[in-house]
C-alpha cells in the first residue's frame, strides 16, 4: 500500500522518480502495489490522478482529521500548519492498508523533483487479520 503526499502542481515526472526511489529502498517494483492513498484535499492533484490511472490503482483519499488519528514516526509541523495533519503519506499508507507503524517499510521518502516540488512516499505491508 502507498501512501503519497505532494506539492500543489507536483509534475507526473515528480510523483514517478519518488516512487520509484522508495521502490528501490525495498527492492520492490510497481507491480507489488495494490493502491495508492493521500489526503483528500489532493482529490484534484492531476499528477496524482494520472499515476494512479496510468497503473490502474485505485486511489483512497482521508480526510485530515482521519489521518490526523494515525500514530506516525515522522509527524511534521510544517505538514500540519498547511494541511491540518502531522502527516500525509504515512498515516494514508497505513490507513489505506488498516495497519499499523510497525508496517511501514517505507517510512517517508521525501524527493525534489527538477521541476522545484516536493513529494513524500510512504509504503505499508499490507495486513491480513488472519495471518500468522
Amino acid at each position: 500500500m502507498l501512501g503519497m503526499g505532494c506539492d500543489r502542481g507536483v509534475s507526473l515526472e515528480t510523483l514517478n522518480t519518488a516512487l520509484d526511489q522508495a521502490l528501490e529502498k525495498i527492492s520492490q517494483s510497481r507491480d507489488a502495489v495494490m493502491a495508492l492513498a493521500s489526503i483528500d484535499k489532493k482529490n484534484d492533484e492531476t499528477a496524482l490522478l494520472e499515476l494512479a490511472a496510468q497503473q490502474s490503482w485505485p486511489l483512497h483519499f482521508f480526510s485530515a482529521a482521519q489521518l490526523a488519528q494515525v500514530e506516525v514516526p515522522n509527524p511534521s509541523a510544517v505538514v500540519m500548519k498547511y494541511m491540518g495533519t502531522p502527516a500525509v503519506a504515512e498515516a494514508a499508507a497505513i490507513l489505506a492498508a488498516q495497519a499499523s507503524m510497525q508496517d511501514l517499510l517505507v517510512e517517508k521518502h521525501k524527493y525534489r523533483g527538477a521541476d522545484g516540488k516536493n513529494a513524500t512516499v510512504s509504503i505499508v505491508k499490507r495486513s491480513f487479520k488472519n495471518e500468522r
